[in-house]
């Protein structure tokens, strides 16, 4: 645990953004995947606004931004072959860009059905199938699957879907995560309290069903871990903590690893608190699940999960001055990115030393935004969408 905790604790400030009190809170950050991006670096950062912008990971300077206009957009993704970027939008549409592109105009558009409200979304390991939540709108809450791949043809004209299950969920469904390496494992999770993993290679919906989860509470964060992910686990928005392991599915062993009701109250943070949770992260090179926390003062907390409960490994302090709503971990070169609602966008690097220095008053906040705390409640996803 020693040697884990090295690794977090040596991470220093490399470069942070420059927000202003003025600027939007950073909700969601992912990174480029191809081998041409380890030349450009480019981030992608979800805003309170409803927008995208692009960043350079080295300079933390932002290139271009990406509007939803007229709706607002959730989640950014991404493509695994190349430098394209989704987001689901309230408009009923799951948006492509060009990372590369300064155009404001999506390279590619995915259509819902009518009154679809589309609140997440994720794409699959081959970027073959686009896979997005809805918001509950009369009895239904759908999962919507589009094909992915790209034509001449296409580029044109909106794609509609492939289809869609209605029948698992019967709330809004917060979170769509698809499996890290089989493009055909998904899980979902929803205000209903249940995470739902389904093949989608099986035809239809109740078969392709494979395991159904409960968190008994509204779902906030989902991730896959363990070796060649075969665990689940998710985050709830009163802070609690669920992790099964699909291998046992078949066996008469329990699927529940660990089914904290609230974090808060049970973790042990060496003299300090924890207020909320932030996501997940597998770490491949140690095989090791990690909870990654915070303060509403700015402090992050790095967890480290085992059986018996989570075990706090490190603080990350000096950096945020207000809650951290994103981060995002790069296995290669083992650094961290970290937005939040001081709207700077950090970059953590080991041992590494800022290159330039802020003062600390360009650190600060509005003292309205200081007083902003996070609600827990079933539906504070939406409360923080609409910011």
């Amino acid at each position: 645990m020693e040697k884990i905790g090295e690794q977090f604790a040596n991470l220093n400030i490399v470069k942070r953004s420059s927000g202003t009190t003025e600027s939007p809170y950073l909700l969601g950050i992912d990174t480029s995947k191809t081998v041409q991006a380890e030349k450009g670096n480019l981030v992608a950062v979800l805003c309170s606004n409803g927008s995208i912008r692009i960043y350079d990971k080295e300079g933390l300077s932002v290139l271009r931004e990406f509007s939803g206009n007229p709706g607002l957009l959730n989640g950014v993704k991404f493509a695994n072959s190349c430098d394209s970027i989704y987001s689901s939008c309230t408009d009923g549409t799951v948006k492509c860009w060009d990372a590369r592109l300064a155009s404001e105009k999506p390279v590619q558009l995915f259509k819902g059905y009518p009154s679809n409200i589309f609140i997440s979304f994720d794409v699959n390991c081959n970027d073959h199938v686009i896979c997005a939540g809805t918001e509950k709108v009369d009895d239904d809450a759908l999962l919507v699957f589009w094909d992915a791949r790209v034509n001449s043809q296409d580029l044109s004209t909106a794609k509609d879907p492939l289809g869609a299950y209605s029948e698992t969920h019967s709330d809004d469904i917060t979170q769509v995560c698809f499996h890290p390496s089989n493009p055909n494992m998904v899980v979902s999770g929803s205000t209903d309290g249940l995470v739902n993993v389904f093949d989608i290679s099986v035809d239809n919906e109740e078969d392709a069903l494979v395991t159904t989860c409960n968190s008994v509470s509204s779902v906030s964060y989902i991730g896959w871990s363990g070796k060649d992910y075969k665990q689940i686990y998710c985050m709830t928005h009163d802070e609690g903590f669920c992790w099964w392991d699909l291998n046992h599915l078949n066996t008469d062993e329990p699927i529940t690893c660990l089914n904290i009701q609230d974090v808060r109250e049970v973790i042990d943070v060496k003299g300090g608190i924890l207020d909320y949770l932030i996501g997940g992260l597998y770490h491949e090179k140690m095989n090791k699940l990690f909870v990654i926390g915070g303060t509403n003062t700015g402090i992050i907390h790095i967890m480290s999960c085992t059986t018996s409960g989570l075990i706090h490994v490190t603080s990350l302090q000096g950096g945020h001055s207000a809650t951290v709503r994103s981060f995002c971990w790069n296995m290669q070169d083992d650094s961290l990115l970290t937005g939040g609602e001081d709207a700077q966008l950090l970059l953590w690097k080991p041992g590494a030393i800022e290159k330039t220095f802020t003062k600390k008053d360009s650190m600060k906040i509005a003292s309205s935004v200081y007083q902003r705390v996070r609600v827990h409640s079933s539906d504070s996803y939406k409360k923080k969408k609409k910011l």
